[in-house]
C-alpha cells in the first residue's frame, strides 16, 4: 500500500509540475499553438525555484494559494482571448468585455435552445473556475515538494536563471516564440497598464460626443437632395468582404448580386458601391449601427453606453429634425430597448409587434422575407404619410448559419404561418459546426438568402422615391473570414432617382452592387458626414 501511495504521490507532483508549466507557456494566439511551446523556459519558472527555497511552511500555503489563483486567472484570460480572437479578431478586454455576458447568455439560448444553451454555458462556467482552483493546489503541491529539496533546489534555480539570460540574450526561438519566455509576468503587466490608456480613452471618446457640428446646423439645410424620398438603411448581418471575395462561396454571393443588378435595371434602380470599414468583428453588429449613425469611431461597449448617453447628433436624428417619420426594424429585439430613444426613433418595430406567426429559424426570430413584407405593408403602402427613414435589421445571414429559410412566392408570406414546416428540413447548429467547411458553405447559403430577400423587396415595394443604403455590420467570425482578415464590409446606394446617384458622383463609387476591388475603403465613422455632406442640397 506505502509503495502505491508513494507511486501516486509521484505521479500527482509530475502533473501538478507539468500543469504548472504549461500555464506559464501558454500562448494567448490559437496560431502559436504548437509543440515549440512545451520547450520555452519561463522565468517564473525560476522565481517559483527560487519562493521554494526562501520561503517558510505557511507563507508557502499563503503565496501558493494567491499565485495559483492568479495563475488560474491568466489561464481564464488567455483562453477568452482565443476566443475573442477566432470570433472578434482581437484579445478579451476584462476592463470592458464583461459587459457582453448578457448578450452571450442570449446568443447561446437562441442558437442552440433554452436548456441546451444555458447547459453549455453553465459548463463552461464551471470549467475555468475549476481550473482556477486546480492550478492554486498544484502550485502548492509543487512548491512543497521542491521544498524538501532546498539544496538540489537552489543549484538548479541558479543554472535556470543562467540558461535564461543567456537564451534572452541570443534570442533563441522556438518557432514564432522565443524560448526564454516572460509571458505569464509581461502578460499581467500588460493588462495592469492598460487601465490607465482604457480611461483616458474614455474621457476622451465622451469629450467628442459633445463636440459635435451637426447639432449646430439648422433643419432648413439638412438632406434637401432626399426631400420626398423613403430612405432605408438595411444592415445585412455579418455580410463581410469575405461574402464577396472567397472562392469558395464567393461566387456563389456575387452571383445573386449580379442577377440582381439585372432585375433592379429591369425596374429602372441603378446603385453604386464600394466598401465600410466595421469598428467590429464577427458579432457587436450595434457598434457599427452606432460608428455609422453618430460618425464617430464606437469600438467596444465602452464607447457605446458613453454614446447613447450623449447628446451626440444621429443621421437618424438628422431625418427626424428634417421632416422625416423615422423607423427602427430590428427583429432581433425580444424585449424593450431604452437605448433606442438616443438615435431619434419615433417608431419601434421588433419580434413582438409585427404579428409573425411563424416558427424562430435558430438565432433568427423570423426570416428576413417576413420582415421586409411587413415593412412594406406597414411603412411603405399607406398613401397618406410623410416620407419614411428606417434602419431595418436583416438577421437570417447571423451565426450559426443554421436553419436558413428558402425563398417564396412574395404574396404568400401573409403573417408567416406559412414558415412554419420549413425549420424541421433545414440543417441545425449542431449538424454545421461539424467542419469548418460546412460552415463556410452555410454562411454563403446564408447571405445569398439574405441578398435574395432585400432584392425581391425592392423589386417588389420599391418606387421611384426609394433610397437605399444596402451594407454588411461586421465580417464574420475568423472560421469563414480566416486569420487577420480585413475589417472591411460592402455598402451600396441604391436609387431610381438619377439625381441621387448624381449627388455621390464625387465618391467614385463602382457601378452596381458589387464593388471592384479597387474600390474605395472608408472608415465606418466617416459616413454619417460625407452622406449629410452629399445630400445637403
Amino acid at each position: 500500500m506505502s509503495r502505491v501511495r508513494v507511486t501516486l504521490g509521484v505521479l500527482a507532483t509530475a502533473l501538478s509540475a507539468a500543469l504548472v508549466w504549461v500555464t506559464l507557456v501558454l500562448p494567448a494566439r490559437l496560431d502559436h499553438l504548437g509543440p515549440t511551446v512545451l520547450v520555452r523556459l519561463p522565468v517564473e519558472a525560476v522565481l517559483i525555484g527560487a519562493l521554494a527555497v526562501v520561503l517558510t511552511d505557511r507563507r508557502r500555503v499563503v503565496v501558493a494559494v494567491l499565485a495559483g489563483a492568479l495563475l488560474g486567472l491568466v489561464v481564464v484570460l488567455k483562453i477568452l482571448d482565443v476566443i475573442f480572437r477566432q470570433s472578434l479578431d482581437r484579445p478579451f478586454d476584462p476592463l470592458i468585455d464583461w459587459r457582453y455576458a448578457g448578450s452571450t447568455v442570449g446568443l447561446f439560448r437562441d442558437s442552440f435552445g433554452s436548456t441546451p444553451g444555458i447547459i453549455l454555458l453553465v459548463l463552461a462556467s464551471g470549467v475555468l473556475l475549476a481550473v482556477v482552483a486546480l492550478l492554486a493546489l498544484a502550485l502548492l503541491r509543487v512548491l512543497r515538494r521542491l521544498a524538501r529539496h532546498r539544496v538540489a533546489v537552489r543549484r538548479s534555480t541558479l543554472l535556470l536563471a543562467a540558461a535564461w539570460a543567456v537564451l534572452t540574450a541570443f534570442g533563441v526561438r522556438a518557432g514564432a516564440l522565443p524560448v526564454a519566455s516572460a509571458g505569464t509576468g509581461g502578460y499581467l503587466w500588460a493588462e495592469a497598464s492598460r487601465i490607465p490608456r482604457v480611461l483616458h480613452d474614455e474621457r476622451q471618446f465622451r469629450r467628442a460626443t459633445r463636440s459635435d457640428p451637426l447639432a449646430t446646423v439648422p433643419a432648413s439645410r439638412l438632406l434637401h437632395g432626399l426631400r420626398g424620398k423613403d430612405v432605408l438603411v438595411v444592415f445585412v448581418e455579418s455580410y463581410g468582404r469575405v461574402a464577396l471575395e472567397d472562392p469558395g462561396f464567393g461566387p456563389g454571393v456575387r452571383r445573386v448580386l449580379r442577377e440582381g443588378d439585372r432585375d433592379l435595371a429591369a425596374h429602372g434602380f441603378a446603385s453604386r458601391s464600394a466598401f465600410l470599414t466595421s469598428p467590429t468583428f464577427g458579432a457587436l453588429s450595434w457598434l457599427a449601427h452606432a460608428t455609422l449613425q453618430s460618425g464617430l469611431w464606437v469600438d467596444s461597449q465602452q464607447r457605446y453606453d458613453a454614446l447613447v448617453t450623449s447628446p451626440r447628433q444621429t443621421l437618424s436624428r438628422a431625418f427626424a429634425r428634417a421632416g422625416w417619420r423615422t423607423v427602427s426594424d430590428v427583429p432581433a429585439d425580444t424585449h424593450d430597448w431604452p437605448e433606442g430613444r438616443f438615435y431619434g426613433w419615433q417608431h419601434f418595430y421588433d419580434s413582438r409587434n409585427v404579428g409573425y406567426a411563424g416558427p424562430r429559424f435558430g438565432y433568427p426570430t423570423m426570416p428576413d422575407q417576413f420582415t421586409l413584407a411587413r415593412f412594406a405593408r406597414s411603412e411603405l403602402r399607406p398613401r397618406s404619410r410623410r416620407p419614411v427613414m428606417a434602419e431595418i435589421d436583416l438577421i437570417s445571414s447571423h451565426a450559426p448559419w443554421s436553419r436558413t429559410p428558402r425563398m417564396l412566392a412574395d404574396g404568400a408570406i401573409g403573417d408567416g404561418a406559412v414558415f412554419d414546416p420549413m425549420p424541421a428540413g433545414l440543417p441545425s447548429a449542431p449538424e454545421i459546426w461539424t467542419s469548418p467547411a460546412r460552415v463556410r458553405a452555410a454562411y454563403g447559403t446564408a447571405v445569398e438568402y439574405s441578398l435574395r430577400a432585400l432584392l425581391s423587396f425592392v423589386t417588389h415595394h420599391a418606387g421611384r422615391d426609394t433610397v437605399l443604403v444596402v451594407l454588411g455590420d461586421h465580417q464574420p467570425a475568423t472560421i469563414v473570414s480566416g486569420q487577420d482578415a480585413a475589417h472591411d464590409v460592402p455598402v451600396s446606394l441604391v436609387a431610381r432617382d438619377p439625381s441621387v446617384l448624381a449627388d455621390i458622383d464625387s465618391w467614385h463609387w463602382s457601378r452596381g452592387l458589387v464593388p471592384a476591388s479597387g474600390a474605395p475603403v472608408w472608415r465606418m465613422d466617416r459616413f454619417r458626414d460625407r452622406f449629410l455632406a452629399a445630400f445637403a442640397g
